[in-house]
Order: C-alpha cells, then structure tokens, then sequence
C-alpha cells in the first residue's frame, strides 16, 4: 500500500512539474514531444489490448513485450524534446520509469502528458 502511494505521489509530481515547466519552451521541442507521442498512444493501445479478459497468459505476456517495445522507441524524440526545453522532462522520465514501474501504473500520467503535448496551445 504505501508503494503504491509513492508510485502516486512520483506520478502526480511528474505531471505537474511537466504542466508547470511547459510555460517555457520551443515549437521543436512540441514537435518532437508530439511525435514522441504517436508512439506512446500506440503503446497504450497494446498496453489496453493486453488487459482484455479471456485472453491468454502467453498472449498477454506478448502484448505486454509489445508495449513496452513501443513505448521505448519513443525515448529518442521525448529526450529531443526535453533537449530542446526542459519543460518536456516529465515525458522523458515517464517514459524511462516504465523499465522500473508496470506500464499499467504509467497509463494515466502518460496519457495526461500526451494531451499536453497535442493540445493547441501545449505551454498551459
């Protein structure tokens, strides 16, 4: 119970240091948050098909692999993007957490962080 409520605690700092920072930042780095992105959205997809009831232990593990596979090739664009403006470092950390962390306990910091990097007008 109480790694749970540090991971929480980790989770909602990350984002809100990621909507603080984002006041300060260059349009390359939205761009390559942006595209960082894409391929998060694609891991959470498979992450989401993962967690289906009846499917098997060997498919989940599959999905599972899958997910991760994908949300680790968005690495390169969310570390340009915090190159670029450090506001974009709780992607980047978010991202990197998933080697440590279960992508399920990630899903809803991830999927706040992409809606700011997507929204129109992504420095709130």
């Amino acid at each position: 119970m109480a790694r749970l409520s540090r991971l929480r605690g980790l989770l909602v700092a990350l984002v809100l240091a990621g909507v603080t920072l984002s006041a300060c930042g260059a349009g390359g780095a939205v761009n390559d948050a942006r595209s960082s992105c894409r391929l998060v959205k694609r891991a959470l997809a498979v992450q989401a098909q993962s967690e289906f009831a009846g499917i098997s232990a060997a498919t989940r593990t599959t999905l599972q692999a899958k997910a991760m596979n994908e949300l680790l090739k968005a690495t390169p664009m969310a570390a340009a993007a915090t190159s670029a403006d450090g506001s974009w470092n709780a992607l980047m950390t978010t991202i990197n957490e998933s080697e440590r962390v279960p992508l399920q306990n990630l899903v809803p910091s991830l999927t706040r962080l992409c809606k700011v990097a997507d929204s129109s007008s992504p420095y709130l």
